[in-house]
C-alpha cells in the first residue's frame, strides 16, 4: 500500500522499534526526558496506545467497550516482545482496506482514523527521541518523520500544554533546525 501517511507510520514504528530493541537490560529504568518516566515507562506508554489500535479501528470498538483493558504495565517479563506484538497489530489494523476512512470513537471523542493514525505516529517520532536520549543512542529524527511530526502537531501545540500532558513549549535557540524546533514546542529541551 503506497500512502504517505502509512509511510510514515510504518517509519516511525521501524524507528521506535529500533530503540526499544537497544535498550539494555539495566537500562528499563533509567529516567527519559519525559519528566516522572523511566525508559520501562515510556515504552508501556507507547506500547498500550499501540494495543488500543485493533480493538478501535479493526473491531469498531469504543473506548468504554475496552474500558481499562490496557492500563498499567502492560509490558509484562519480555517488553521488547510486547512490542514487537503491538506495533505489529496496530500496523495491520490502520493498514486493513478502507481503516484510514472510518470513523473512530476517541477518550476525546469521534475523530477519524487516519486523524488517530496521524496523532500516533507524530506521539511515536517524539518518543522516539525520549527514548534515544535515555539509553545514549543516536537522537537524530530522519528528516521526513520530524516534517511530519511539526505539521502534525503544530495546529494543537497549545492544547497539549494545556492537557498537562506535554511540559510547556519552550523557545528554540537561533537557528534551531527543524528537529530542535518540534522539540522545543513540545516541552523538550534538546
Amino acid at each position: 500500500m503506497d500512502d504517505p501517511l502509512l509511510d510514515r507510520h510504518a517509519e516511525a514504528l521501524a524507528l521506535f522499534t529500533e530503540r526499544v530493541h537497544a535498550v539494555r537490560p539495566e537500562q528499563w529504568d533509567a529516567p527519559t526526558p519525559c519528566t516522572g518516566w523511566s525508559v520501562r515507562d515510556l515504552v508501556n506508554h507507547v506500547t498500550a496506545e499501540q494495543l488500543w489500535v485493533p480493538p478501535l479501528v479493526g473491531e469498531g470498538r469504543s473506548v468504554a467497550d475496552v474500558g481499562d483493558s490496557y492500563d498499567g504495565d502492560v509490558l509484562g517479563g519480555h517488553p521488547a516482545v510486547t512490542w514487537d506484538r503491538a506495533a505489529s497489530a496496530a500496523k495491520a489494523a490502520f493498514r486493513e482496506p478502507g481503516a484510514l476512512e472510518r470513523g473512530v470513537g476517541l477518550s476525546y471523542g469521534e475523530s477519524t482514523v487516519a486523524a488517530y493514525c496521524a496523532q500516533m505516529t507524530a506521539d511515536m517520532i517524539v518518543h522516539a527521541w525520549d527514548l534515544s536520549r535515555a539509553i545514549g543512542a543516536d537522537d537524530a529524527l530522519p528528516d521526513a518523520l520530524v516534517g511530519f511530526a511539526a505539521g502534525e502537531v503544530a495546529p494543537y501545540a497549545a492544547e497539549l500544554a494545556g492537557s498537562g500532558m506535554f511540559a510547556p513549549a519552550v523557545e528554540p535557540p537561533e537557528g534551531a533546525d527543524p528537529q530542535t524546533k518540534l522539540l522545543c514546542l513540545l516541552g523538550r529541551r534538546p
